[in-house]
C-alpha cells in the first residue's frame, strides 16, 4: 500500500519567510494526524545550514515518521549557461540535503516559460540540466521527481513544462532509473488540461504523488480551459479545499495508479484553511488508499 505524507502548505510563510514557526512545531502539529511521513521544502529557514539537517531528521523520526520527499524548485530553462550551472549546483546540494534528511525523493522542475525560449530550445536545456544532476542523485541514492507544476512563488513566469504536451515530451526525453514523475492532479486543472488524461500518459513513470483538491468558484471547466494559456496561477475560478470535495476524481486516479503497480508516497498538499481541513483530508486519502490497496 502507498504511504501517506503531508506538506505544510498552510505554514510556508512561517517556516520559509518570517521564521515564526519552527520545524519542531510543525512536526508536533502533524504527528497526531496518522501520517507515515512529512514532506519538506528546501527553502525552510532552518535547513539553510547543513549542520541542522541531522537534527531536522531526528525531530521527525523521533515521532515515528520519516521525511520521504524534499520539494525543490530549480530553474533549468534560463538561456545563460552560467545561470544554469548555478541552478544545477543548487539542485545537487538539495539532493545531498534530501539524503541527509533520509528522503528517497527530491523534486526538480523545468524552470520558467520565458517568452524568448522556443519549445525545442527549452526542452533541450531542461533535459540537459536534469541529466547533469542524475549522477549526484545516483551517488546519494535519491530519485529525482519532476512535477507537472504551475509556478514557483518567486518566479516571474509560469513553469516551462506546465502544459501536458510539453511535460510529457520532457519526461520522455529522460530515461534513467533515478528519474520519475511526481503527479499532481490539481495542477493539471491550472494548466487547462485533464488530470486523468495526463495520468494516462505518464502513469508508468509516476513514483510519487501530490494529493490536493480544487473547487470551482465561478464558471465551468470549459471556461477555465479557454483562458489564455491555461489558468495562470491559482486562478480566481479555483480554490483550494478539502480533498474529496473538489474536482478531482480520486477513484479514477487511484484505480489507474493501482493498475500499474504504484506503491510510492502520496503527499497531501492541502490544509490551507487550517489543521481541521488537513485532518479531514488525511482521513479521506487514507480511506481511499485502503480501498484501492486492501491488505
Amino acid at each position: 500500500m502507498p504511504k501517506l505524507a503531508a506538506f505544510p502548505k498552510a505554514f510556508m510563510r512561517q517556516l520559509c519567510k518570517d521564521g515564526t514557526m519552527t520545524l519542531r512545531e510543525w512536526v508536533d502539529l502533524a504527528a497526531p494526524l496518522g501520517l507515515d511521513g512529512l514532506e519538506y521544502y528546501s527553502g525552510m529557514l532552518e535547513l539553510a545550514d547543513a549542520a541542522n539537517w541531522p537534527r531536522a531528521r531526528r525531530e521527525v523520526e523521533s515521532r515515528g515518521l520519516v521525511i520521504p520527499m524534499l520539494c525543490c524548485s530549480p530553474d533549468f530553462s534560463h538561456p545563460d549557461a552560467e545561470f544554469r550551472r548555478a541552478e544545477i549546483e543548487k539542485e545537487k546540494n538539495w539532493i545531498r540535503m534530501a539524503a541527509a534528511l533520509g528522503a528517497g525523493f527530491c523534486r526538480v522542475l523545468s524552470g520558467q516559460r520565458r517568452p524568448e525560449l522556443s519549445r525545442e530550445q527549452g526542452l533541450a536545456l531542461v533535459a540537459q540540466s536534469i541529466e547533469a544532476c542524475l549522477p549526484e542523485a545516483e551517488r546519494c541514492g535519491v530519485t529525482l521527481i519532476i512535477e507537472n507544476h504551475y509556478k514557483d512563488d518567486f518566479w516571474s513566469y509560469p513553469e516551462f513544462a506546465q502544459k501536458m504536451d510539453v511535460f510529457c515530451d520532457l519526461v520522455a526525453r529522460i530515461n534513467h532509473p533515478r528519474f520519475g514523475v511526481n503527479y499532481d492532479p490539481s495542477n493539471a486543472f491550472l494548466a487547462g488540461d485533464d488530470p486523468l488524461e495526463l495520468l494516462e500518459r505518464v502513469k508508468h513513470r509516476v513514483v510519487t504523488m501530490h494529493a490536493s483538491d480544487r473547487t470551482l468558484i465561478s464558471g465551468t471547466l470549459e471556461d477555465l480551459r479557454r483562458e489564455e494559456g491555461g489558468a495562470e496561477g491559482y486562478a480566481k475560478r479555483l480554490r483550494h479545499g478539502e480533498i474529496g470535495k473538489g474536482l478531482n476524481d480520486y477513484d479514477a486516479i487511484f484505480s489507474t495508479l493501482r493498475g500499474v503497480g504504484f506503491d510510492g508516497w502520496v503527499s497531501i498538499e492541502d490544509g490551507v484553511d487550517g489543521m481541521a481541513q488537513l485532518e479531514a483530508s488525511v482521513r479521506f486519502v487514507r480511506a481511499k488508499l485502503r480501498q484501492f490497496w486492501p491488505a
